[in-house]
């Protein structure tokens, strides 16, 4: 067969969930909804978080890098299967579909990373509270933060250069929602069974070391707050917690399904589903998780809003 990428102007054909739903129509218009809110909702997050001097500790740092995270995410893969349903034109080029497949490797792997920072802040904070800032001093926090985009570039980058370098030579559907190397290897016309098993290998590792962590965390702060003698001490701790935990379980149940358990116990279909869920639904929901059950962002958020209305209209 004729190998077909050997320039940068041939396309693939990404065929998403909005092709093969029964009510396209309104299946793009809970996407698009959904997008807006995660714009919404992370940069309001963001800009929070940035402004209010009182959120300037490690806790809510890392959530502003997972506000970030969920933005970039979420606007790699929305826009275009947007654009591409109303434009009637799901074409790709090899450069985009490979820049695609980069981007989305990079946030994803650096937001596995960053949530088992994460746990690992809570611990020390509810677990070490004397001894917190030492711990976790603004300098481990930014080196966390350095440490999860950094690792995460590299495995990125490394990965999309050896998918990218197979020759394609089958169909150029690419029958998922975005570039992602499962569905890619699908097309390749070499031998792509090694590289497979060293792409379920590479997934466990990044996945299950960070999600032990953070389940080792949660166990030993679980253990900590049971034994808390203020009522309101262990009901704030254990709503935080949560929150967390709630993030954690969306991200890694639909990532988990993907590249880590064996492909004959999920079908493309439910791995279109499952990409979708932690690109698209978990970044519009993670902002909202957080901030609906905290104090502290909503409260914060009372007075930046307050602050901007002051100086808009002020009063003489």
């Amino acid at each position: 067969m004729e190998l077909w990428n050997s320039t940068l102007g041939n396309a693939f054909i990404l065929v998403g969930i909005l092709d093969g739903s029964d009510f396209p129509e309104l299946l793009c218009a809970i996407i698009t909804t959904l997008y807006f809110l995660a714009l919404t909702s992370n940069g309001l997050l963001l800009l929070v978080i940035t402004l209010d001097a009182r959120l300037h500790v490690p806790m809510y740092l890392l959530l502003r890098q997972l506000s970030l995270m969920d933005l970039l995410l979420t606007s790699v893969i929305t826009p275009k299967a947007v654009m591409d349903f109303l434009l009637r034109d799901n074409t790709i080029s090899f450069g985009g579909c490979g820049l695609q497949m980069f981007m989305e490797l990079s946030v994803g792997s650096a937001e596995d990373l960053l949530l088992a920072f994460m746990a690992y802040d809570r611990y020390v904070a509810i677990c070490h509270p004397l001894n917190y800032m030492i711990f976790m001093s603004h300098r481990v926090c930014w080196f966390m933060v350095a440490i999860s985009w950094i690792l995460a570039s590299l495995s990125a980058l490394a990965y999309t250069i050896y998918t990218m370098q197979y020759p394609f030579c089958k169909s150029r559907e690419i029958r998922h929602l975005f570039c992602e190397i499962p569905p890619l290897l699908k097309l390749a016309c070499a031998d792509t069974s090694k590289y497979e098993h060293m792409v379920y290998l590479m997934g466990v590792i990044l996945l299950i070391p960070p999600l032990v962590a953070i389940l080792a965390s949660y166990s030993l702060i679980l253990f900590t707050v049971l034994h808390m003698p203020s009522n309101e001490g262990r009901k704030k701790a254990l709503v935080t917690c949560s929150s967390h935990l709630t993030v954690v379980g969306m991200w890694y149940g639909a990532a988990t399904i993907v590249y880590v358990l064996p492909s004959s116990y999920h079908s493309p279909k439910q791995d279109n589903i499952s990409s979708a869920f932690y690109t698209i639904v978990t970044p519009a929901l993670n902002p909202l998780i957080y901030s609906l059950r905290n104090k502290e962002v909503t409260g914060a958020l009372r007075r930046v809003l307050r602050k901007r209305l002051l100086s808009t209209h002020p009063t003489f």
